[in-house]
């Protein structure tokens, strides 16, 4: 059949169906919304990729990468979920993650008197040594409480229907 003709679209097939998989179109007509919790999923996805990359360089010692990768392995599956389902519990697991981890760098860099990050006794890390370290803790915060926000407010969304 000719990409021009005016027959309607087949059906899909019923395993497609089964399987529970929908198109952003019908979520949209089933009522529910569909940017809201794929922004949710991508904010979450952004945070775990900088965790992996910041894991990666090994700019911040070998226990602090090992826990960013374990941070960022426990957040995918959420992100995950948060995508296909819009999961009210993996939203408040990723809120309360992104709070934490706001508060946890905040800490960091007011105990570090601004000048970046500083880890207890450990000397500081690249971040603090570079001028520009400060600006990133601060990003990095912002990139959290807008996880965290996102998040919420989805939560917020999801149960007043």
């Amino acid at each position: 059949m000719a990409a021009t003709s005016a027959a309607p679209a087949p059906a899909p097939a019923a395993g497609w169906a089964a399987a529970g998989k929908t198109t952003t179109a019908a979520r949209a007509r089933a009522g529910g919304p569909v940017v809201h919790p794929r922004l949710a999923a991508v904010v979450t996805a952004v945070s775990c990729a900088m965790h992996v990359w910041l894991a990666a360089t090994g700019t911040h010692g070998a226990w602090l990468s090992a826990l960013m990768l374990a941070l960022a392995a426990v957040c995918v599956p959420c992100a995950v979920h948060i995508w296909r389902h819009r999961g009210v519990a993996a939203l408040h697991r990723v809120t309360a993650a992104a709070v934490a981890m706001a508060a946890v760098h905040a800490g960091l860099l007011l105990g570090a008197g601004g000048a970046g990050h500083a880890h207890g006794a450990v000397p500081s890390s690249s971040a603090g040594a570079e001028s520009g370290g400060s600006a990133r803790l601060l990003l990095v915060i912002g990139l959290e409480l807008a996880t965290a926000l996102v998040a919420a407010t989805l939560v917020a969304r999801l149960r007043r229907r």
